[in-house]
């Protein structure tokens, strides 16, 4: 290959500023065209140059007819002189650096095993290859040669380099062991040593270690507080990762975008809306407030806070917008109860042809919830399809869920047996759909599936197999798996699990035992645990226990509406109507409201929602008109609504209105349309679906 044809290539791919650098050839091969073979002009200094752009901008096929050419040189590499041997040396390692940073590990080695002279920067550069792309094994056991080998000393740059790749639990104890060579080596002030050990131990979940290392370092830049700052953040020591940024504001360093970036990671972390605003301010006053991606930090922050109007102004007046700040907008919306609107978002992306990411599609389809539209769902898993995103887990694993909150468990359980890779969220996913759906033996059948695949259960498997056992009458299954959960895999029960257990005893009539659980916890139980008893009250009518469990909950949570429906509902089942009376009253007087029950049918691809008493609905008169036809007919037949069961009117009988009536025609209608499977439907549901089909009242015969 003729050395002008590459060097005239190189020069058209490069910078103009590193161009000039070929210009002295390009003149002598001018003036002599018929040349054969131009003489070498370039300088070392010149081919390491552009030997590391060519590492750096991946050209490998450039790199590459450069090292054609030297080899083709042989007066380049003459070892008899000291000087030319040191600066050819500098060209190798600049060559290997090029090799190493485009994913040529294999010539990486051939060029280095082949090198006639090596350095410590020889060892550096491809022992750092071999980390950077993950190959471990090979990457420690270059420097442990290296060492072995007696010829070269580990300097700074080699400790560095191997302390970058120990991120992981795993790689603690080669942290502590590069840190014992750092002291024998006495590089424990060096700078960059230090910082590379403090991210290191912070990465392997070590705080106290690093933050010792920080704590004896007699010098420290913006990066070493930022890596304190930012790894304490990371372990979620965000109290501690707050209170450090404020002690640096307070000294000589000034922090940089990653510190302000760790800062608002960790007031995200606590919640803490008032220092994130103060941040905020910072961030205006020294005119960085606009970076993307402090905007998306900030955006998180307050979306974590629950301020998503403050999120929601970032995002409209942000000037320009990546994944990552769509995705955290949509994740913000969907968290802060705002689904329906983060769909819209979405949608709102997709039809004006923005470019969506797995993230983007992971996130909304978090925002799918029972009243979320199945056929939008379809869509989404269409979209999935067509953009090859179906090999992502997150992708997949949300599909999982958005199906069987959607109701459709079929398609839940065919997205799960679809997928190539399978993790601990995709078995989560698939045994919460099951007891979602009442289908408790199939959870713990998949449970004992996930076991036999080597997957490690984790507290959101127990969650659901607790959740499981609830709603099948499984109690001693229950108690066997909460005590598995810490003696068998080492994971802490949580608030959750104790109210899955309190429920699970309630629903069996064991309220006694529900009670001495709750007196033996080794926490105090929280506002779930209490809500959970009262329920079970309210099932079996105990307004003594009842009247316990709500002034416990009334004591937890005074602004819930629960304590006093609950037990205005026990009293009701008792017949004290003098007690319900002053439980109503005195819900009133805190000024408290319940919130109202919803009921939802997905109809020719809309969601029709509808709530007690509602009027605002564009068929309402039609409704209520079959309603009362319907009441008339079952009262015929004897019926006598019973409103005992209710605190607030008529809400229980007209529901029992459907469950005790012989109207085959809207339960055929209905099964065909596969709703009966997939919703638990009351009386103004089945009445729109067939008012929407047949334009009719149900004629008489049908009765």
């Amino acid at each position: 290959m003729k050395s002008r044809w590459i060097f005239h290539n190189l020069s058209s791919q490069l910078p103009s500023w590193v161009s000039n650098l070929l210009s002295p050839f390009k003149t002598q091969t001018h003036q002599n065209p018929l040349s054969e073979s131009p003489k070498f002009i370039l300088n070392h200094a010149d081919l390491s140059l552009l030997l590391s752009i060519c590492g750096k901008e991946c050209l490998l096929h450039l790199g590459s007819s450069i090292h054609a050419s030297i080899v083709k040189k042989s007066e380049f590499l003459d070892l008899e002189n000291r000087v030319s041997t040191r600066s050819a040396l500098v060209v190798w390692n600049s060559l290997l650096f090029m090799y190493s940073k485009c994913g040529e590990l294999s010539n990486a080695v051939k060029l280095f095993d082949h090198m006639p002279v090596k350095d410590t920067v020889s060892w550096n550069t491809v022992m750092s290859g071999f980390l950077r792309n993950g190959e471990f094994d090979i990457g420690f056991g270059l420097f442990k040669r290296m060492r072995d080998s007696g010829l070269y000393q580990f300097d700074k740059a080699t400790l560095t380099t191997i302390l970058s790749a120990c991120e992981g639990p795993e790689f603690y104890y080669v942290s502590k062991m590069i840190h014992a060579l750092v002291i024998l080596n006495g590089n424990e002030q060096e700078l960059t040593v230090g910082n590379a050990l403090i991210t290191s131990y912070f990465k392997c979940g070590c705080v106290c270690s690093g933050m010792q290392v920080f704590d004896e370092m007699l010098e420290r830049n913006v990066i070493t507080w930022t890596a304190v700052i930012s790894g304490l953040a990371q372990n979620e020591c965000y109290e501690e990762s707050l209170k450090l940024f404020v002690k640096m504001r307070c000294g000589s360093v000034d922090p940089n975008l990653l510190t302000y970036l760790s800062s608002l990671m960790a007031c995200s972390g606590l919640q803490a809306s008032s220092e994130g605003r103060q941040i905020h301010g910072l961030l205006w006053k020294l005119g960085i407030q606009s970076d993307l991606c402090i905007e998306s930090a900030l955006m998180d922050m307050y979306s974590k806070c629950g301020s998503v109007e403050d999120a929601w102004k970032i995002f409209e007046s942000a000037e320009e917008l990546d994944e990552v700040s769509m995705t955290v907008i949509l994740v913000g919306f969907a968290q802060n109860g705002f689904e329906e609107e983060a769909i819209q978002i979405f949608v709102k992306i997709i039809k004006s042809g923005i470019e969506v990411d797995p993230d983007m599609v992971s996130a909304v389809l978090g925002a799918f919830g029972v009243d979320a539209s199945l056929g939008l769902g379809t869509q989404i898993h269409a979209l999935v399809i067509k953009k090859n995103f179906s090999d992502n887990t997150f992708v997949i694993n949300g599909l999982i869920n958005m199906y069987s909150k959607c109701g459709d468990l079929d398609d839940s359980i065919k997205v799960f047996h679809r997928m190539s890779q399978r993790n601990s969220v995709s078995w989560n996913s698939l045994i919460a759909a099951f007891a979602r759906h009442g289908d408790g033996s199939k959870a713990l059948e998949m449970y004992d599936e996930m076991r036999l695949e080597g997957i490690q259960p984790t507290d959101v498997t127990f969650l659901s197999l607790l959740h499981a056992c609830s709603h099948v009458g499984l109690v001693e299954r229950g108690m066997e798996l909460l005590e598995s959960m810490a003696k068998d895999h080492g994971l802490s029960p949580r608030s959750e699990h104790y109210a899955c257990v309190i429920d699970l005893l309630g629903r069996a009539g064991l309220l006694t035992e529900a009670k001495q659980f709750i007196a033996r916890l080794p926490e105090n139980p929280g506002i779930e645990v209490w809500q959970a008893l009262l329920g079970a009250c309210s099932i079996h009518g105990d307004s003594e226990m009842g009247k316990y469990a709500a002034d416990q909950l009334l004591s937890a949570a005074p602004g819930s509406p629960a304590p006093y429906v609950l037990l205005s509902n026990i009293y009701s089942s008792e017949g004290r109507w003098k007690e319900r009376a002053r439980t109503i009253k005195r819900m009133r007087e805190m000024g408290v409201s319940k919130e109202i029950g919803m009921s939802w049918i997905e109809i020719e691809k809309k969601v029709q929602s509808f709530v007690v008493g509602d009027k605002m609905h564009s068929q309402s008169g039609n409704i209520y008109g079959v309603l009362a036809e319907l009441f008339r007919h079952m009262t015929a037949e004897g019926y006598a609504p019973d409103k005992r069961k209710s605190a607030h009117g008529s809400e229980f009988s007209w529901n029992q209105l459907f469950c005790r009536s012989k109207f085959k025609w809207a339960q055929n209608d209905h099964a065909k349309n596969g709703m009966f499977q997939r919703h638990s439907l009351n009386v103004t549901d089945i009445l729109v679906h067939s008012l929407d089909h047949c334009g009719k009242v149900p004629p008489k015969g049908g009765i």
